[in-house]
């Protein structure tokens, strides 16, 4: 079978991005990287993309004023690259209401924290891991999740643990949880493209 096709949507570096791009350089990866989009014309998310020759896209409130046609324009281009499972990665904007319907589980989100702890609203960057010391937690990492209308609730597909330590700020937390989601987001993909492709596992 065909590799998986998975578009990637990002807002700003686009770490995860590169981290699932190298990762389907290996020879059972089982994906590729069909696409890309971003909300933000200049990330360097974008920019790697286009650098790499993969086809890629700013789309935003600059370009589509309106959400329901923003939402239809990033449909349209999923649909156009023939996308079999798409990613969240650093995307800082809501995945439009008809997107998600046409997509319904085959989207994946990529969250720095061991969810339902410290997600939803307002829950990013450095907001996640400041709540994290602050609850006194001892242990965090990332989620991978499917994405659902709810910032963060969707069904919890694979977690990496971190330990938090004694000394630990946000900045550093951050740097540590972030080695651990450039394993594990790929690591979720190939095994969604496992699934997919290998006619002895159920689908």
């Amino acid at each position: 079978m065909t590799a998986l096709r998975v578009a990637v949507l990002v807002s700003h570096t686009g770490s995860n991005l590169r981290a699932l791009y190298e990762a389907s350089k290996e020879p059972a990866a089982g994906y590729e990287i069909a696409l890309v989009i971003s909300n933000n014309s200049g990330s360097r998310g974008l920019a790697f993309a286009r650098g790499h020759g993969i086809p890629a896209a700013h789309l935003s409130g600059r370009t589509h004023l309106d959400p329901g046609s923003l939402d239809d324009a990033v449909l349209a281009l999923l649909d156009a690259h023939r996308t079999d499972l798409v990613v969240t990665a650093g995307y800082m904007k809501k995945v439009g209401p008809r997107t998600l319907a046409a997509y319904a589980g085959r989207i994946v989100n990529v969250h720095p924290a061991l969810l339902p702890r410290h997600g939803g609203p307002g829950m990013y960057g450095a907001a996640v891991h400041q709540a994290v010391l602050d609850s006194g937690d001892r242990v965090t990492g990332p989620s991978v999740h499917y994405v659902t209308a709810e910032y963060d609730a969707g069904e919890v597909i694979a977690r990496r643990e971190v330990p938090v330590l004694p000394d630990d700020t946000a900045e550093s937390l951050a740097g540590r949880v972030l080695e651990q989601e450039h394993l594990l987001l790929p690591a979720v993909v190939r095994a969604i493209a496992a699934e997919r492709t290998d006619p002895g596992r159920p689908s």
